[in-house]
């Protein structure tokens, strides 16, 4: 019997069977003894427009169920080096938005005492910002690979500094980013100023628009990413709007010419290699795909996000 905790399989327990948890993965309180752990951040206090991604973690976890522990296409086994489980969701106050960002924060730094690296289920994008507090104080300043159809760097919305559409700014403003090796992939869609993407690259930033990725690989510009990164901790955090609608209309904010999901799977692959310190998936909005296909994709990336980590065996 392996030392390492294992998804509950299909041959023992049918699919639609079992514990409702990612993966089917065994749940503990606490990553106390992981090397690496899925959470949850139940939450849509921080939108602006279509809400429903506090609903996004449970889905996620359900439409998890299909899969397997062995990756076929990279050979990735993780559940064979690693120790991982669930622990659950993040208590967020869903009344108040700005207790939930220190709430979120003091979750994550128990998290990362264990030396464990969270991969999360979201939730609204305003969760990154104080993800990344306490990515920071245990790692220093990370590189960020972003992938968005939005840059998220507002300084403020309706008045307030908090909120999904201002997290990279607040990030940035912490000290939290190392501004060369800021990537942000997929922007597009219309906008009040061309400052809406060009404040990053003012900064430093590489900013990747959906255009430059239509009707090609994403294989070569991952490639020259790892290279510029090197072996800086680094930070993905994921959009589910940065694919197309047509492939994920359950989100809230959702823009035409978007990301493929192969060109997903080239992005989240392509940060094998990486220093890999957490990573999150965000803005699934159930209620707006009734067919749980939006959710079925992001429990495969963060599945994939898992395959990347530092310390993955591939056969």
């Amino acid at each position: 019997m392996s030392r390492f905790n294992q998804p509950l399989g299909g041959n023992d327990m049918p699919r639609f069977g079992g514990p409702a948890t990612f993966m089917r993965l065994p749940a503990q309180e606490t990553a106390e003894g992981l090397d690496a752990c899925f959470v949850g951040i139940p939450m849509d206090i921080g939108t602006s427009n279509r809400p429903g991604t506090r609903l996004g973690p449970r889905q996620i976890r359900d439409e998890s169920r299909m899969l397997r522990p062995y990756n076929m296409a990279t050979r990735a086994a993780p559940f064979d080096s690693l120790q991982i489980a669930d622990i659950g969701d993040v208590p967020i106050n869903t009344f108040d938005l700005k207790k939930s960002v220190d709430i979120i924060t003091g979750h994550y730094r128990g998290i990362l005492a264990h030396g464990a690296i969270p991969l999360t289920l979201g939730g609204d994008h305003t969760l990154t910002w104080p993800i990344l507090r306490a990515i920071k104080e245990r790692h220093g300043p990370v590189a960020l690979i972003h992938v968005d159809a939005h840059a998220d760097i507002n300084e403020h919305m309706f008045g307030e500094t908090v909120a999904h559409g201002c997290p990279f700014r607040r990030a940035w403003e912490d000290g939290c980013l190392i501004n060369e090796k800021v990537f942000q992939i997929g922007l597009r869609g219309t906008g009040y100023a061309p400052a809406d993407f060009d404040w990053g690259r003012e900064r430093g930033w590489t900013v990747v628009q959906a255009e430059e990725c239509w009707h090609k690989s994403l294989t070569p510009l991952m490639a020259e990413i790892r290279d510029r990164i090197g072996d800086a901790p680094v930070y993905l955090s994921y959009d589910i709007d940065s694919l197309d609608p047509g492939f994920a209309p359950g989100t809230g904010t959702v823009e035409p010419g978007g990301l493929t999901t192969i060109q997903a799977l080239e992005i989240v692959r392509g940060c094998a290699g990486l220093n890999l310190v957490g990573c999150d998936l965000v803005e699934v909005s159930p209620p707006y795909d009734p067919t749980g296909n939006t959710a079925l994709i992001a429990a495969n990336l963060l599945y994939e996000m898992l395959c990347a980590l530092p310390g993955v065996t591939r056969g």
